[in-house]
C-alpha cells in the first residue's frame, strides 16, 4: 500500500486568513512558501543549536540511524552563533556531508533562530528536534504513516521520554488518551498546562505558512503558544508510544530560566494569549486554573530551592507565582515555602 502522504489535500483551516492579515502576526515571522520548482523532501529534520555540542551527537546519531536518504529527508543544523563549543565539528563528523550545517552570522536568540529553521526547511513535514534531544528507533517511520493515513491532521505529536544530563531515562508523560488518535479538545487541555515537548511534535510546513512562526513575545513558553495555536486551527494527531526524548539539564532554556523566574513570568504572558485560543468563552476559566496550578508548583519547585540553599533562585520563583496567581488556591503553599525557608535557613546557620 502507498504510505505517502496525500500533500495535494491541504489541511483545512477553520480561519485561513494570511498572516499578514492579522495584527497579532506582529509578533510572528511569516513564514514563505517554498519556493516553486524547489526538490522537496518528505521530511525536513532542523535541528536548533546553541552551545549544547556535547549532545548534539546523540541528537544527530538519532536521526541518522533513521535516515532514509536526502531524496526523502533534509537534515540540517543550525547554530545560533555558539560561543563555547564547536557544533560544526560534531556535524562533520557524525554527518560525513549528509547533514548542512549553516551558523549564524551573530546570536539572535532561539525563538529566531526557529524561526531560521522553519525558513530553510524544503520539507512537507517539519520536525524541530533541539540539538540537545533525540528521538528513539521508529520515530519517523511511525509518524510518516500517521500522516499518510490522516491526511486532514495539521500536526503530531508523541508522548516522550524525559532524560537527564547522561541519557538515563527519568521519567515520561503522562497518557492524554488511552489509545493514539485525534485530541478533540486539545486546545481546551493546553489552556490549563504544556502538554507537549518539541522534538516530540512534528507539524506539516503549510501549516507554520498559514499561522505563521513562533511568538516573538514568549522567552519560554513560545513552543506552548504555537500548538495551542494550532490545535485552535486543526486537527492535530496524539500517538500513544513514546517515540521522542526530552532533555533536562541544568544548561537548558528551562534550567536557566527558572533560576531567575522567568519561566513563571513567561507562564503569564502565554495564559494572556492561550485565553483567546479556547472556544465558547471558556479561556478566562480554563487558564485561571492553569495559573494556579503552575503558582502552586512554583512554589514547590522554590522549597526544593530552599532546601539545596539556593535562596535568591526559590525568592525569584514565590515572587514570579504570586504574580501569575494571588487566589487563596496558592496561600498554603506560600506559607509552607516561607516556613521551610526559615527552618532551612536556620539549620545552615547553626551547622556553619
Amino acid at each position: 500500500m502507498n504510505r505517502a502522504p496525500n500533500h495535494a489535500e491541504r489541511p483545512a483551516a477553520p480561519d485561513d486568513r494570511r498572516p499578514e492579515e492579522n495584527e497579532k502576526t506582529a509578533y510572528r515571522a511569516r513564514v514563505l512558501p517554498v519556493p516553486d520548482g524547489t526538490t522537496r523532501p518528505l521530511w525536513s529534520v532542523m535541528i536548533p543549536t546553541y552551545n549544547c555540542a556535547k549532545y548534539l551527537r546523540e541528537t544527530l546519531a538519532s536521526v541518522l540511524a533513521q535516515d532514509p536518504g536526502s531524496e526523502h529527508m533534509q537534515i540540517e543544523v543550525v547554530d545560533d552563533c555558539s560561543s563555547k563549543d564547536d557544533p560544526e565539528a560534531v556535524v562533520r563528523e557524525l554527518g560525513m556531508g549528509r547533514v548542512v550545517f549553516h551558523r549564524q552570522q551573530a546570536n539572535v536568540g532561539h525563538t529566531r533562530n526557529f524561526e531560521t529553521c522553519l525558513q530553510r526547511s524544503r520539507g512537507h513535514l517539519i520536525h524541530l528536534l533541539h540539538g540537545d534531544d533525540a528521538v528513539r528507533p521508529g520515530f519517523y517511520a511511525k509518524i510518516e504513516a500517521i500522516f499518510a493515513d490522516q491526511p486532514k491532521i495539521g500536526a503530531a505529536f508523541s508522548r516522550n521520554m524525559f532524560i537527564d544530563e547522561h541519557g538515563n531515562w527519568i521519567g515520561v508523560t503522562p497518557l492524554e488518551l488511552p489509545r493514539s488518535g485525534v485530541i478533540e479538545d486539545l486546545v481546551e487541555r493546553l489552556a490549563v498546562r504544556q502538554r507537549i515537548q518539541t522534538p516530540a511534535m512534528v507539524v506539516r510546513r503549510e501549516v507554520y505558512e498559514t499561522l505563521g512562526a513562533f511568538d516573538r513575545r514568549l522567552s519560554w513558553t513560545e513552543d506552548w503558544e504555537m500548538w495551542a495555536r494550532i490545535a485552535s486551527h486543526y486537527p492535530v494527531w496524539y500517538e500513544a508510544e513514546p517515540l521522542a526524548l526530552y532533555r533536562m539539564h541544568s544548561n537548558s532554556n528551562t534550567g536557566r530560566y527558572t533560576l531567575t523566574g522567568e519561566n513563571v513570568e513567561d507562564m503569564g504572558r502565554v495564559f494572556s494569549i492561550l485565553k483567546n485560543y479556547v472556544p465558547n468563552a471558556a479561556g478566562e476559566t480554563l487558564t485561571r486554573q492553569g495559573r494556579n496550578l503552575c503558582a502552586c508548583r512554583a512554589l514547590e519547585g522554590a522549597t526544593e530551592m530552599a532546601a539545596e540553599g539556593h535562596f535568591s533562585s526559590a525568592i525569584a520563583q514565590a515572587r514570579a507565582a504570586v504574580h501569575l496567581s494571588s487566589t487563596p488556591a496558592i496561600v498554603w503553599p506560600l506559607f509552607r515555602l516561607v516556613c521551610k525557608s526559615l527552618l532551612y535557613g536556620m539549620k545552615r546557620v547553626s551547622s556553619g
